[in-house]
């Protein structure tokens, strides 16, 4: 199977799963599902993350937001390997306005453990945790914290993994109850060196008072996982469902080599 079947495929496929939705909220600046790839202990990485709102929101959904439409994202990841099984990162975001003014927009930190695994395994699970602090024009609470269960199963031709997020605002004056937000990636090997498949964003409101079906938004991506020269990297579009308040982005993400 080619890659564009295959992608087209999987984007027609995972609409019909998801259904009509009415909402979305503007694309972070970390698009990403995240998976058992961890730096070795003493190992340092760079990952830069890209994404550009083709088609965004053009009303602001609280006072002072910056509108997404026309947004571009860039947000470099420097992370470091503390031990076989956890690595540390940190994330500074940035942002272009539509109107040409450049942003710093927060700083966050995170730990990520992946549990230990038998050489050949192909299931794997861990939880990554990221605390940040946000500029009032891309987060209406300053404060935020994100659990990520990390489950999933990679062989040589597939590659599934589930984050089943919860997304709390620190900030007083905001609800402490998470909201649930999850994540899938399917990918398959289109070619040596090439996965290519689908990438889904949800986000289905408070943990204890999940939104109906109709109100929570989603997101999906047709995407292609590319390795060369040592470097990896992951790009998408994506559509928001129905009237998603982005109904299209674009996303890269670009891991450089570091020996």
């Amino acid at each position: 199977m080619r890659f564009t079947e295959f992608a087209v495929g999987s984007v027609v496929a995972a609409a019909l799963f998801i259904g009509a939705s009415p909402d979305v909220k503007a694309a972070p600046d970390e698009i990403q599902v995240y998976t058992e790839e961890l730096n070795d202990p003493g190992q340092y990485g760079l990952e830069l993350h890209v994404n550009y709102a083709l088609k965004g929101a053009k009303t602001a959904s609280y006072e002072g937001e910056m509108l997404s439409h026309h947004r571009l994202q860039v947000t470099p990841e420097f992370s470091y390997g503390l031990t076989k099984t956890l690595e540390a990162g940190l994330y500074l975001p940035a942002a272009r306005s539509a109107e040409g003014n450049i942003y710093g927009n927060g700083v966050r930190l995170r730990l990520k453990y992946i549990a230990p695994r038998e050489e050949g395994a192909r299931f794997f699970w861990g939880l990554n945790g990221e605390l940040g602090h946000s500029a009032h024009r891309v987060s209406d609470s300053a404060i935020g914290l994100e659990l990520r269960p990390i489950i999933g199963y990679r062989d040589a031709d597939w590659l599934i993994s589930f984050n089943p997020i919860l997304d709390l605002d620190l900030s007083s004056g905001f609800s402490r109850e998470p909201k649930f937000e999850p994540a899938l990636k399917v990918a398959r090997k289109a070619a040596e060196g090439i996965h290519a498949g689908f990438e889904y964003y949800g986000e289905f409101g408070p943990i204890h008072h999940l939104l109906p079906a109709a109100e929570r938004a989603h997101y999906v991506y047709a995407v292609a996982d590319v390795e060369t020269k040592g470097f990896d990297i992951n790009f998408g579009i994506g559509r928001g469902i129905e009237n998603a308040s982005d109904q299209w982005v674009a996303k890269a993400i670009i891991s450089f080599p570091f020996k």
